[in-house]
């Protein structure tokens, strides 16, 4: 049986990591599974977890009054889900729901912050490997609102 630091050593995200990063990273995590259509993440909720998936893919939608969602994204096994838990007030920005059954490791925020407060270089490990997360999602927000809101010739 593999353990959560096993599992860990595969992450895009995190594989790369020292071991005793790993170790105390493991430490706030847990495997959880998702049916098809489950709500994963909901707007304006605690941000009090973030997911590595390892099998599934999640949609990642964006509310539009009068309309409906608009998905904006779709997170694959390998990639993270969430990064809202890094930054006050610790709320969701978008909702996020099992395309198909998902497997993934589940952190607790409140655990892991504690922990990049306790050792500043795994907090800035973690900052910065976020960032290109963060970076990620907004490019694919962008592409999805010049996709559905632009028009070729006008401004």
């Amino acid at each position: 049986m593999r353990t959560i630091e096993d599992l860990l050593t595969e992450s895009p995200l995190l594989g790369d990591l020292r071991a005793d990063q790993l170790s105390l990273i493991a430490g706030c995590a847990k495997n959880v599974r998702f049916e098809a259509g489950e709500a994963i993440l909901r707007e304006g909720t605690p941000a009090d977890t973030f997911y590595l998936l390892r099998s599934g893919s999640v949609l990642i939608d964006v509310a539009v009054p009068g309309k409906e969602a608009l998905t904006i994204e779709t997170i694959h096994a390998g990639e993270t889900l969430g990064w809202s838990w890094l930054f006050e007030p610790y709320r969701v920005q978008f909702d996020g729901h099992a395309r198909e059954p998902v497997a993934a490791i589940a952190f607790d925020a409140l655990c892991l912050r504690g922990k990049c407060d306790a050792n500043h270089e795994l907090g800035y490990e973690l900052m910065r490997r976020f960032a290109g997360v963060m970076l990620h999602s907004l490019q694919a927000a962008r592409f999805q609102l010049l996709d559905v809101y632009g028009h070729a010739g006008t401004r």
